[in-house]
């Protein structure tokens, strides 16, 4: 009789965190979908020079959709822009850095961010899938 109190306030508890348990609105639904081609958008710019815009796939990651748009000045990567990306302050962060190593490398071959490393995955997909459609 004297341990049957404890064990029924240690048991209830133990279930008030399984009560109170919400799972998050984003919970992958997005994963499940298929990714939309990628667009290509072209245009003169002063001096002949084309610019060209494309569109990377959105990636469901578990945090969330991430999509960016890279412009292409000629050949080279001239800006990349996030379109979609989750509501996270480590992904707030992060895309600044993804966005000045994609710069650099002139590719999708960059190194994750370091606290972001869902973001930086679906970030890389969505630029290949740019990249690939630019051809």
């Amino acid at each position: 009789m004297k341990r049957a109190l404890p064990v029924l306030v240690l048991s209830v508890a133990g279930l008030i965190p399984v009560w109170r348990y919400a799972p998050s609105p984003d919970t992958g639904t997005e994963a499940a979908a298929p990714a939309p081609a990628p667009s290509v958008s072209s245009s003169a710019g002063p001096g002949g020079t084309t610019s060209t815009v494309v569109r990377g796939s959105t990636v469901g990651t578990e945090k969330g959709p991430v999509q960016v748009e890279v412009t292409f000045a000629g050949d080279r990567i001239a800006s990349v822009r996030m379109l979609r990306q989750p509501d996270h302050p480590q992904t707030t962060a992060a895309v600044p850095k993804l966005i000045e190593e994609t710069l650099r490398a002139q590719s999708a071959e960059i190194d994750t961010v370091s606290g972001a490393t869902v973001t930086s995955d679906g970030y890389r997909e969505s630029l290949q899938a740019a990249l690939d459609a630019k051809g």
